[in-house]
């Protein structure tokens, strides 16, 4: 498909208005009434591949959704300035109240192989925020099988930034919230869940228990595992 001109967008808006709209208006006018309730926070990776909707099958509503480069979490000290991520986090669960986090990231990710390979020196926000995936690089020469196994080392590393939120580290010990890793495989269609039991990125089809877990252990023992 290739990218829409600014006419096809105004086509595709008025489409909107007068063809899905109207099939839809009675859910959007309860969503306005009724205010919004997702369960979900999805945090994901800005890629155009990467369509949350598309993967969850999901509806208005359904879906609270923050896009960054990487699908990366700043650390809650602060540290690399103000986020609108961050803002997203403490929105969706001392507000909203979700029941779940996702931290979704994917195959041929831009951001993992920069980090690796680097940023023209104009990119300079570019290259501050590539700096949260340092912890999930490796020592080894950049490969197919190193790069994937990096942007799962990313999740992960989210998912533990994660639980240094003092909101999230409550409401996940309190039992009302769960945070899920997933990396989706693009050319295969197929979502793999980081399943806290195995320690391991498993196929969604096969998958019996993703949720929170020992993020570090997982981290620390992926990359001896490469690196040996």
């Amino acid at each position: 498909m290739t990218t829409p001109s600014p006419d096809d967008l105004l086509t595709r808006l008025r489409n909107f208005h007068s063809d899905y709209f109207p099939r839809h208006q009675q859910r959007f006018q309860d969503l306005v009434a009724q205010g919004q309730h997702p369960k979900t926070l999805f945090i994901g990776c800005s890629d155009s591949r990467l369509v949350p909707y598309l993967l969850t099958g999901a509806g208005p509503g359904e879906l609270f959704i923050v896009r960054n480069v990487g699908a990366f979490i700043p650390p809650y000290d602060g540290s690399h300035g103000w986020h609108g991520t961050m803002a997203a986090i403490e929105f969706a669960v001392l507000s909203l109240e979700v029941e779940r986090i996702v931290v979704c990231g994917h195959s041929h990710c831009g951001a993992i192989r920069a980090a690796y390979e680097g940023v023209p020196e104009e990119a300079r926000a570019l290259k501050i925020w590539l700096k949260l995936a340092s912890e999930a690089l490796l020592p080894v020469r950049t490969s197919a099988e190193a790069l994937r196994r990096t942007e799962q080392r990313a999740v992960v590393l989210q998912l533990e930034r994660l639980m240094g939120y003092p909101m999230v580290q409550r409401r996940v010990e309190a039992g009302k919230l769960t945070l899920h890793g997933w990396h989706y495989v693009i050319e295969d269609g197929e979502i793999h869940v980081f399943d806290a039991k195995q320690g391991d990125f498993i196929a969604a089809s096969l998958a019996s228990n993703p949720g929170t877990g020992p993020y570090r252990e997982y981290v620390e023992h992926d990359g001896q595992i490469l690196c040996d």
